[in-house]
């Protein structure tokens, strides 16, 4: 009886609601908690282009010629964001106590580390667009600079 009288009151509810919810907005307007309505909150307000990557349709101009970036170049355009300041605990550019134990593992398993990812480290150093050729060129010229 009482899980009967439970389900009549919860049935209620729902239809009151339902009934609610058609009736408080007029024709043509969408009420808050619809699908299309929590999309439109939750949708990106703008973007962020790096120079070097890709932005939408537009490429920047250091793309343009469509041979490798070198090691320097694809430093600037992405790598230096986090190892010119240390963020996330990027080891910096230069500083050699922090790049020796990395240097030991030898210059492949940096490799592998910049591309797929390691840690802290996002794969590619976030550069959707850069080769693995371009990579490798940016881990050496790190290298090159943190000895």
């Amino acid at each position: 009886m009482l899980s009967a009288s439970l389900v009549l009151l919860a049935t209620l509810f729902a239809g009151m609601a339902s009934a609610a919810e058609s009736s408080s907005y007029p024709l043509g307007q969408r009420s808050i908690f619809s699908d299309r309505a929590t999309a439109e909150r939750l949708k990106p307000v703008g973007s962020v282009c790096v120079e070097g990557e890709e932005c939408g349709s537009q490429v920047a101009a250091a793309e343009g010629s469509g041979e490798p970036r070198s090691g320097e170049e694809v430093y600037n355009t992405g790598c230096a964001a986090c190892h010119a300041s240390g963020a996330a605990g990027a080891p910096k550019l230069g500083d050699t106590a922090a790049w020796a134990p990395r240097i030991d593992k030898g210059i492949e398993t940096l490799v592998k580390h910049a591309y797929e990812g390691f840690n802290a480290m996002p794969a590619k150093g976030m550069c959707s667009n850069c080769s693995e050729d371009e990579i490798h060129a940016a881990v050496e010229y790190i290298v090159d600079h943190s000895k």
